[in-house]
């Protein structure tokens, strides 16, 4: 080829970087104009007049239009400010590297460790599990904690929620769980919670111990978008070590916290609030999450804890109420049993776990059986019981009830520091339940 030819040729065709300009900013959005961009694209947002950057995500496109909303806060940014795309996409670094951190919703330390050594990129948002590639839940998975191992066993690659009212205890739960867990790999997600909480969840609830642990935060004071994609973020570390054949325990506080988030999201573009003012777009998001969760065949599993804030104690919060349909399970907290002094306070008769009779021994499924229902005449009882108006030898069953009513207690009572073998537990269920 000439050399005039080629000329002409790179004469025809526009090697600059492109980049659009902002329009119009508000609190929440920002409008811009001049890229080709689709809906999930990642922009860098570029002020001319001090140098000052934030990404964002596009989340709607108008004819020449979008809109995109920042993973930060917009002060200081203009009118004719440069929108560039950015060519990484929602993607994040994962690898060993990240066992025993405490980082961001894209990676970055917030621990004041050092950085971390490049990992293998991944997209933070993946399809869940295909129905017939999941494998089937056959194996115990355990948690050390009395009342959940004995009488709501969890499996490997089962999806439980937490669902618990403000302090009632769902934060040492969790603690409990992360030190108790049978798993190689932990990872575990804040999301939206107080900026304080973070490293009182690690000293307190974890003992400063973060082994073969992860830790993905995004506080309150985070933007919207960083507390939405910060749980997807957590759930793609997961994913990574699952696909790896490892089995995960991944916990996440909350996921009231992160439907409250998309609700900021979805009514600033527009959406229309239903029940409680969450918009449609924060129902159909919870199963994106948590269809993540789950075992697959050829692969390891992930055994997810969600936990749920239900305000005022409404069971009939929209949020529970959808998480409740989606998991394979739910571990209900009682406000009642926290003021009797029993910890954790799990109310058992509220509880279900979907998998238990799958995997558990028939002489293992007796026991809880007839714990629930000795459990249950003591509760249907209790004020006949408490004001003398009940006669023993009226009622043989209850009669046995009220003679392990103090076992029973101590059974799903445990202390925070203590973790107990899942095969402990199921010969102190037994033995106390054929004595």
């Amino acid at each position: 080829m000439s050399l005039s030819s080629l000329k002409e040729k790179l004469a025809n065709k526009n090697y600059s970087v492109s980049f659009g300009e902002v329009v119009k900013i508000n609190a929440t959005i920002i409008t811009a104009k001049g890229l080709h961009v689709s809906i999930s694209d990642m922009v860098k947002i570029v002020s001319d007049a001090t140098g000052q950057e934030t990404v964002g995500m596009v989340t709607e496109i108008d004819a020449d239009l979008f809109f995109i909303t920042p993973f930060s806060f917009v002060e200081g940014f203009r009118s004719g400010d440069k929108v560039f795309l950015d060519s990484t996409g929602l993607n994040i670094p994962v690898g060993p590297a990240l066992l025993g951190r405490v980082v961001d919703s894209f990676m970055r330390p917030i621990d004041g460790k050092g950085s971390l050594k490049d990992g293998k990129l991944t997209p933070i948002i993946k399809a869940p599990i295909a129905a017939m590639k999941r494998g089937m839940i056959d194996e115990i998975f355990s948690v050390g904690v009395k009342s959940i191992d004995g009488l709501l066993t969890c499996g490997k690659g089962q999806k439980l929620g937490i669902f618990a009212g403000s302090g009632v205890g769902k934060s040492t739960l969790m603690g409990m769980i992360v030190r108790g867990a049978d798993a190689p790999i932990k990872v575990v997600a804040l999301i939206g919670e107080r900026g304080r909480e973070v490293p009182e969840f690690i000293e307190k609830n974890l003992g400063g111990d973060l082994t073969n642990t992860v830790i993905v935060v995004a506080t309150s004071d985070d933007s919207p978008l960083m507390r939405k994609y910060g749980a997807f973020a957590a759930m793609s570390v997961a994913e990574h070590f699952k696909d790896q054949g490892r089995d995960v325990l991944f916990i996440m506080d909350s996921v009231t916290r992160f439907a409250m988030a998309q609700r900021e999201i979805g009514l600033a573009l527009g959406e229309p609030p239903t029940s409680k003012g969450y918009p449609p777009s924060s129902l159909t998001l919870l199963p994106q999450l948590m269809e993540r969760a789950g075992k697959e065949e050829g692969k390891g599993s992930i055994t997810a804890f969600f936990t749920v804030l239900i305000e005022g104690d409404d069971m009939g919060d929209p949020i529970a109420d959808q998480s409740r349909s989606i998991l394979d399970g739910h571990i209900v907290l009682s406000r009642e049993m926290t003021d009797f002094g029993i910890y954790p306070p799990i109310h058992i008769l509220n509880s279900a776990s979907r998998v238990m009779s799958d995997i558990i021994t028939p002489e293992h499924l007796k026991a809880v059986m007839k714990f629930r229902r000795l459990y249950t005449l003591l509760k249907e009882n209790e004020t006949l019981i408490r004001i003398g108006a009940y006669t023993k030898g009226s009622d043989a069953e209850l009669d046995e009830a009220i003679d392990k009513k103090e076992d029973m207690e101590a059974f799903i009572t445990q202390d925070s520091t203590i973790q107990i073998p899942f095969e402990q537990t199921k010969e102190i269920l037994i033995t106390l339940m054929n004595s």
